[in-house]
């Protein structure tokens, strides 16, 4: 029988929020050299606070992105597929291709959907394993506002909302002659 030394919930939090714990060690480590040694180990230093700051503006993001996890099924992102394995449901889809990602709260637990042309809609819970992967995709999806996307996963309401939508290319202006 195996001992565990921490509880599952404390390993849970640790991973959830790993960025910035290693965001804040890399901060106090800038800060030691700063106020520390000497002037060459001031200037990493600096360098090392400035790198440990946005680790932990990104880290805070990937954190609040992250759910308990548990949920059904897994995804998987790779080279620009989001693939998702359900235990009833499945499928793919390219980003490149996407046109729509919506967050339906109605749901239990709420679901990713994202809909593509042609083909029928990819619902993924929000807890399903793997899914932190889908905070860097979404992240390349071109306008998406992530601050706006994370403040709507922490919200209570039973809505569904759409994240981001494609917009579709202007048809060129007719030229007057």
């Amino acid at each position: 029988m195996a001992v565990r030394f921490f509880r599952p919930e404390a390993v849970a939090a640790v991973m959830r929020w790993r960025e910035v714990l290693v965001g804040v060690g890399l901060a106090v480590l800038g800060l030691w050299w700063i106020l520390g040694p000497g002037d060459l180990l001031a200037l990493v230093g600096a360098g090392l606070v400035l790198v440990a700051g946005g680790l932990i503006l990104i880290g805070i993001q990937r954190g609040r992105f992250r759910g308990p996890g548990g949920g059904a099924g897994a995804v998987q992102v790779d080279e620009g597929q989001i693939t998702y394995f359900g235990p009833l449901t499945g499928g793919a889809i390219a980003l490149r291709e996407m046109e729509r990602l919506t967050l339906d709260r109605a749901m239990y637990p709420p679901h990713w959907r994202l809909d593509q042309r042609g083909s029928p809609a990819l619902m993924i819970p929000v807890n399903a394993a793997g899914s932190d992967a889908l905070f860097d995709a979404f992240a390349t999806l071109p306008g998406l506002r992530t601050e706006r996307m994370l403040s709507e996963l922490s919200e209570s309401s039973r809505a569904a909302v759409v994240i981001w939508e494609r917009t579709p290319l202007r048809p060129q202006a007719a030229r007057l002659h």
